[in-house]
């Protein structure tokens, strides 16, 4: 089914040459189930996309299902894929924009399958997820949306699946069902099964397991049929005979009596419990000052007198406020605007005027007067 010979995988780096995989091996029959483990950074999943056609190798040859996909460009390993290989993610892949039904039915109607949808809900109800094929992604736990990519897988019955850490973002639980599923649909259908696991118990559950180690082939062992280790048969332990007393052992017997043991005596020391004695003791006598030395003074009992400090008051001298003199606008007066009256002509009243006074006429004489005139 898959034939692997010697296989390398090179990138170049600005550090130089790195190598991934170096020079691995493998064969897998039909049917088979393969555990690819090793540490993180081994080139777990390189491998597995190298055998599954979405990667080529520096060097090397893998043959899938009798051709050689190494020798293909893109479009041919692209059919190979499409027409016998299968795929379950860590990370699901499913479309969000799809429902569940129809994320199982897309690959079934690429290949032009005209029943799709019936296959898609026959596969659903096989994961039990009958009641949720209308649900969206966004609308399912992590291990539903694992069993519709589950069913989705084995929709387009593959000959060969491909499973990179399928149960990696589930729980312990959740993550058991999955592989339970996983190895019944692969006996039911009878697909040869490849998967990266770190689980060493999944690991077991396969007929073979390869160990890489930084890019290489450590092991690659059978796990079908155990072989049996001689320790596990049983074997009678002397120690279950019954023991024979000492008294029945010959003289000559090779076992030694023997010594007995003494048992050192262990004496009590007694602890005498020494009872205190209360030592007396003895007031000094106070010195008595002869009156001659020292003159005591009787002074009555007076409380200290404490002279309170007199606080001054500082006098706050008030600045005069002089008051701004506010000259007041004059207020003019509305003067009411009489109307104007059209003046009649009133007669005029003839005033008293009073008589002028005459002046005086100086008198000329009137013959002189009549001379001038001739």
């Amino acid at each position: 089914m898959i034939e692997v010979s010697n296989i390398s995988k090179q990138v170049s780096t600005s550090e130089g040459t790195l190598t991934i995989l170096d020079k691995i091996n493998l064969s897998i029959t039909s049917g088979e189930t393969l555990a690819i483990v090793g540490p993180s950074g081994s080139g777990k999943s390189t491998l597995l996309g190298i055998l599954a056609g979405l990667d080529l190798p520096t060097t090397g040859t893998v043959i899938l299902n009798g051709q050689n996909i190494t020798a293909m460009d893109e479009e041919g390993r692209a059919a190979v894929r499409a027409g016998h290989v299968g795929f379950v993610f860590q990370s699901f892949h499913l479309l969000p924009g799809l429902t569940a039904l129809e994320n199982v039915a897309l690959p079934l109607e690429l290949q032009g399958d005209k029943d799709a949808l019936k296959t898609a809900a026959h596969y659903l109800t096989r994961v039990g997820l009958d009641h949720r094929t209308t649900h969206y992604p966004r609308q399912l736990s992590g291990g539903e949306q694992q069993r519709v990519a589950v069913a989705r897988a084995f929709a387009c019955k593959p000959t060969i699946l491909f499973a990179d850490e399928p149960t990696g973002n589930l729980d312990t639980g959740t993550g058991e069902k999955i592989n339970d599923l996983l190895f019944d649909l692969n006996k039911e259908e009878g697909t040869t099964l490849v998967l990266v696991t770190h689980e060493h118990n999944l690991a077991k559950r396969c007929c073979k397991r390869l160990v890489l180690a930084g890019g290489l082939q450590v092991e690659e062992s059978s796990l079908a049929k155990p072989a049996k280790s001689p320790v596990a048969k049983p074997t009678k332990s002397p120690a279950a005979k019954p023991a024979k007393s000492l008294a029945e052992k010959p003289e000559d017997s090779p076992v030694k009596k023997k010594a007995p043991i003494k048992k050192a005596s262990v004496k009590k020391v007694s602890v005498k419990k020494v009872a205190a004695k209360k030592v007396p003791v003895k007031k000094a006598p106070g010195k008595k000052i002869p009156a001659e030395t020292a003159v005591v003074q009787n002074t009555p009992d007076t409380k200290p007198s404490v002279k309170k400090a007199t606080v001054k008051k500082a006098t706050v001298k008030k600045a005069p406020v002089k008051k701004a003199s506010v000259k007041k606008a004059p207020v003019k007066k509305k003067v009411a605007v009489k109307p104007k009256v059209k003046a009649t002509a009133q007669p005029k009243k003839e005033l008293k005027q009073k008589p002028k006074a005459k002046p005086k006429a100086t008198a000329k004489p009137k013959a002189n007067a009549q001379g001038s005139e001739s």
